[in-house]
């Protein structure tokens, strides 16, 4: 580092260290483009943008999935993967706080998937026991993301790995609502050939 001192004179380093990588962020980077565009009037394209790497989600999209699984169950059991290899590298003193709370709703969030899954929608009862099941499951999710939200401001995880975690949040939260009402059309129908007969 260069010093200026009163008498205007440079001391200049005796040994001038070789920086090999660029100290900038990718995240740093990106924002100085998007402000150069804005300082000439340009409008930013997304498709310049470079996508940053996301090493946890590229390491969870190589688990192989069962193709019998809904849509949906898959989609949970990514997101517990992911919220897995996050919070894996997370600082201890958030392991009991944040990490386990996060890891224990994808769980619980999957096991009253599986469970609603197994219910036969056959009678009026059934179908109410499963509709609470996938109630339960999105309110498991909003949870996660609160918690996912106190993480991130805490330090336990970083900004990219929250908006991950949030956009896999609302994606299964909508498969659970399409689920939902497939589900009603469904019984219905059902409902509907019943009183025809």
């Amino acid at each position: 580092m260069l010093q200026v001192s009163r008498a205007n004179n440079l001391k200049i380093p005796k040994i001038v260290l070789d920086m090999e990588e660029n100290l900038n962020t990718k995240e740093d980077i990106l924002a100085v483009k998007k402000e150069i565009c804005k300082a000439n009037n340009e409008k930013y394209k997304e498709k310049e943008e470079f996508i940053l790497a996301d090493e946890e989600l590229k390491q969870i999209e190589k688990i192989p999935f069962n193709a019998n699984d809904l849509i949906v169950i898959t989609q949970i059991k990514k997101l517990g993967a992911y919220v897995l290899v996050v919070t894996e590298k997370s600082p201890k003193k958030f392991r009991g706080v944040f990490v386990n709370r996060m890891q224990n709703y994808c769980l619980d969030t999957l096991e009253l998937l599986l469970e609603a899954n197994f219910i036969r929608m056959d009678s009026k009862e059934n179908k109410i026991q499963r509709e609470n099941l996938q109630k339960d499951a999105i309110i498991k999710l909003k949870l996660l993301g609160y918690i996912s939200m106190l993480a991130e401001s805490s330090g336990c995880i970083l900004k990219r790995q929250y908006k991950q975690i949030a956009k896999q949040i609302a994606k299964s939260i909508n498969l659970i609502g399409a689920w939902k009402k497939s589900d009603d059309e469904r019984f219905k129908n059902k409902d509907f050939r019943l009183k025809s007969l």
